[in-house]
């Protein structure tokens, strides 16, 4: 093919001023083949290289909590890998929301990651009128790291042991019984929220500004009923001074095998889980996210941080990237009806 013929095939018809058609017919078709060159070999250039400078994970909560007990774990494990210094970076605020947001318009590079939780990433969507992100949209899944449980318990002054007990005091007394979470949106706000539209009672939620308030209210008798990770509120168990009714996993939890799951308890279907995982920018290279996902799953099923992340009450749950994504998308629909069927709304 000759060179003129090249050059009809790669180039549109453009009305450029009549002095400068030849400029342009002879410029363009470089610049053009120059720009697919540099588009074509940008990802697999940055994953060769990826990572070029110190990566951080952007945690959406304070320090000290599950998440950040997570993220550091995994900081410190990936830098090891890596080869780059890697770091958790707190930004909380606005029930995770502010940390999340700041992601999402991160640059694409693999260099900032998010510790990914349930509140800002699946129920955020259905409780807030003006999300200033998308869940779906802005973020690509790296893998799961572990999901949470949790357990409903009562100050011991209040005379229920079971969670029939508990519905049928909450019908006796409609509207008066309270129940406290560390913030709207959590998974143990929406606990709370499932099982009064599944029992058919009315509670009034309040929230905290985190689990160990939260809790205090219960034990000090503020407030009689708190929905709560399991590993949190263990301590408070063994010490008798709250009691718990039942657990919202669908098995019962090791580390409380004598208590039901609500689920065994009158509402079969009952499951309330949070969950915790690594997301990076949308944009981000698959191969970047492929080598993310590689190092993830690989530190997550050695034995010690296996052993480390059980000990915060949590289960283990390395993931593909697309069982991951789809793992987020069921989520979202999850909390979106229940969400729905309860009323509850934040703003």
């Amino acid at each position: 093919m000759s060179r003129a013929s090249t050059v009809r095939c790669a180039i549109p018809r453009i009305p450029f001023p009549k002095e400068n058609r030849r400029w342009a017919y002879f410029v363009l078709p470089g610049a053009s083949s120059c720009a697919q060159c540099l588009s074509s070999r940008r990802s697999p250039a940055l994953a060769q290289t990826y990572p070029t400078k110190p990566v951080r994970i952007v945690v959406p909560w304070t320090a000290g909590g599950t998440a950040d007990t997570l993220a550091r774990i995994m900081a410190h494990s990936l830098s090891e890998s890596l080869g780059q210094q890697v770091l958790a970076d707190n930004r909380p605020g606005a029930s995770g929301q502010i940390g999340t947001e700041l992601v999402a318009k991160a640059a694409p590079d693999g260099h900032t990651l998010l510790l990914a939780t349930t509140a800002p990433n699946s129920t955020a969507p259905s409780l807030y009128s003006k999300l200033t992100y998308d869940p779906l949209k802005d973020f690509a899944p790296v893998s799961l790291i572990g999901l949470t449980f949790y357990v409903a318990s009562v100050n011991p002054s209040i005379a229920v042991k079971t969670i029939p007990e508990l519905v049928k005091l909450a019908k006796a007394r409609p509207g008066t019984l309270n129940f406290s979470s560390p913030g709207n949106g959590t998974p143990n706000h929406l606990s709370g929220e499932m099982l009064k539209t599944m029992a058919g009672i009315q509670m009034q939620h309040i929230p905290f500004k985190g689990s160990a308030q939260a809790i205090a209210a219960v034990i000090g008798g503020e407030i009689p009923l708190n929905f709560e990770n399991i590993a949190v509120v263990l301590p408070h168990i063994k010490a008798g001074k709250v009691r718990p009714l039942g657990v919202t996993s669908a098995q019962r939890n090791r580390y409380l095998p004598d208590v039901p799951t609500i689920a065994e308890s009158g509402y079969p279907g009952f499951e309330a889980v949070g969950w915790f995982g690594l997301m990076t920018p949308a944009a981000t290279p698959r191969n970047v996210i492929e080598k993310l996902n590689a190092d993830t799953v690989r530190i997550l099923t050695t034995p010690e941080i296996n052993a480390r992340i059980l000990g915060l009450g949590a289960e283990v749950k390395p993931t593909t990237v697309a069982e991951f994504e789809a793992f987020n998308r069921a989520q979202i629909g999850k909390w979106a009806k229940v969400i729905k069927e309860s009323g509850a709304r934040v703003d």
